[in-house]
């Protein structure tokens, strides 16, 4: 019985190699092939109608470059010309295998692999989802610089730097109990702040092989551009990877500008950091006296939301960078609140008003903001009070939902991303739009949808981040109509977004492969069916104008996505690293 079924898995698995074997070379064997096929239709064994010039005008069928599309599917059949295994591996390898391995260098940080995946996955499929996170994550940290940079108080610096690098972690503030009152105020809480900016100070910054990647993308890049301009551009046309190359250039200031921001998005580090420091932070009682804060609960001011199953906030949860748009708006009320807190005791300290009323202000010279502990120590009351305005019981109850100055980031935000999305891949519509047969066809029209489809994944999360953000501030009760068709709704089309991003992802990949293996390079595409119709011709045989022509779209779509691709570094440039508070 054992020998029995062991010769039945074995021709199993012979039946699975000969298929797999069939289906590799039927392409081979029954492909089509254009140029013999032309040479029949000019012999005139096809009739005397249907032959025209590359421009599509009508010619003598013995002079004809091209032939129509109804002609094509007569003469030379359906079907695509045969796969060849050197023209694809030379293809793959130099247009889309670089930019494959680049893709490891994004950074990611969820302790579940499978968020990971679904990043990596969001960020091929949704570019413009990716660079809008990026240029948010470079924007927030000059506006908080910004924020904080007029406060003369201690720890002002590490605040900027702590909340700034909890951009990818889902951060929550509590003001009750003078928690974060004493927080801010408290002396003995100067250590919190320090010891806090010690442990986030990790990166996920250069290293060998990322310089490598990197390095090996854009020489691979640079290397296969100039052998394609200067060699035979006739040489397999349509199976030609430059469009391929501009598609994807994107990635290179992505993963750029993740490197030179250094994201703190390692999971447990995060948690791990923010718990040993939440056990060394005090707080103020009402008897005056100064206690651990874990001595009197598990509140904390400044903490992570974790344990939390809601699937309104899942990206929120998810620490890794490309869901900063989820974070964005938890991320600048969180912040708010904070700097509200440091503002008003910055101004009291100004005015040399200590926490308690009855200690007189006493000035320390070698300390840098000027203040002496003293003047920081308090009942719960007080302190409280000090990081109020002064003359108000409370912080305001009423605020705008959104933070200020979110709208200008989003629009900025939103105009770098689509800039890098639209630029590259214009630029590789531009390149195989003007391949002959010139118009919309099967490679311009993929590369068009993944445009459209990642736009559209960008403008979906978009959305439903702001639902969620609605939801979470709780203008109306859990069971009103607006906040369930809210949470509903957000969650709703977030998913939607995600599977169009991953269908995205696999559609511009198998889109690639598809042409690099003459897939693409039949009748139906090669005659730009999609934007012609039943007028379309298919150009078989590249005349010198022709080269001509194509080799100054090719150029100009290397320019308009590396272009875009400079201008993505250079904005990232220009606001990060921005000027810290003394």
């Amino acid at each position: 019985m054992a020998s029995y079924l062991a010769a039945r898995k074995q021709r199993r698995s012979h039946c699975v190699k000969s298929l797999i074997i069939i289906l590799l070379f039927i392409p081979a064997i029954s492909g089509v092939n254009f140029d013999q096929c032309l040479e029949d239709i000019r012999s005139g064994h096809w009739g005397e109608f249907g032959g025209r010039n590359n421009a599509g005008h009508p010619v003598a069928i013995s002079n004809a470059t091209a032939i129509t599309y109804e002609l094509c599917l007569r003469a030379c059949g359906s079907g695509p010309e045969p796969f060849q295994w050197s023209v694809f591996s030379q293809q793959f390898s130099s247009w889309l295998l670089p930019w494959l391995a680049l893709v490891s260098q994004l950074p990611f940080g969820s302790e579940d692999k499978v968020d990971n995946l679904i990043s990596m996955l969001l960020t091929v499929g949704s570019p413009a989802l990716a660079a809008y996170s990026l240029a948010l994550t470079v924007l927030n940290g000059r506006w908080i610089a910004r924020r904080f940079s007029s406060y003369k108080f201690p720890n002002t610096l590490q605040a900027v730097r702590i909340l700034s690098s909890l951009q990818q972690s889902p951060l929550q503030i509590n003001t009750h109990r003078s928690l974060l009152a004493s927080l801010i105020v408290l002396p003995q809480n100067d250590e919190w702040w320090r010891e806090l900016v010690v442990w986030l100070d990790y990166t996920h910054a250069w290293s060998i092989s990322a310089v490598t990647s990197i390095a090996w993308v854009i020489i691979a890049y640079l290397f296969t551009v100039i052998d394609s301009l200067t060699g035979d551009v006739t040489n397999a046309v349509n199976a030609n990877g430059e469009g391929v190359g501009s598609l994807w250039i994107w990635l290179l200031p992505i993963v750029i500008g993740w490197l030179q921001i250094s994201p703190k998005c390692d999971t447990k580090r995060l948690f791990q950091a923010m718990r040993r420091a939440n056990d060394i932070a005090y707080v103020a009682t009402p008897p005056g006296t100064v206690v651990l804060a874990t001595s009197i609960s598990q509140e904390q001011a400044i903490s992570l939301r974790e344990g939390v199953n809601d699937p309104l906030y899942n990206d929120e949860r998810c620490t890794v960078p490309i869901y900063n748009y989820a974070r964005f708006l938890p991320w600048v009320r969180a912040v708010e609140e904070v700097s509200e807190m440091f503002r008003a005791a910055s101004h009291h300290a100004h005015l040399h008003l200590s926490v308690d009323p009855s200690v007189e202000w006493e000035r320390k010279e070698k300390s840098a903001t000027g203040i002496d502990p003293k003047n920081r120590i308090g009942k719960c009351v007080q302190v409280q009070a000090y990081c109020l305005p002064l003359g108000e019981q409370a912080l305001p109850t009423r605020r705008s939902m959104w933070g200020p100055n979110v709208f200008s980031r989003i629009a900025i935000a939103s105009l770098i991303a689509l800039s890098l999305q639209w630029g590259t891949t214009g630029a590789a519509v531009v390149v195989v739009w003007f391949t002959p047969t010139t118009g919309l066809g099967c490679r311009s029209g993929a590369y068009l949808l993944y445009g459209i489809v990642s736009t559209v994944v960008w403008m979906l999360l978009l959305v439903s981040s702001f639902l969620s953000h609605y939801v979470s501030m709780g203008r109306h009760p859990a069971d009103h109509l607006s906040t369930i068709l809210a949470r509903w709704i957000s969650i709703g089309i977030r998913r939607l977004g995600k599977v169009l991003a991953v269908f995205n992802a696999i559609w511009i990949v198998v889109t690639c492969l598809f042409q690099f293996s003459n897939y693409l390079d039949r009748c139906y595409c090669n005659s730009s069916v999609l934007g012609r119709g039943i007028t379309a011709w298919d150009v078989i045989m590249i005349d010198p104008q022709d080269i001509s022509s194509m080799r100054g779209a090719w150029i100009g779509g290397v320019v308009l996505a590396a272009g875009s691709a400079t201008l993505f570094v250079f904005f990232v440039n220009l606001f990060i690293n921005p000027r810290l508070p003394n």
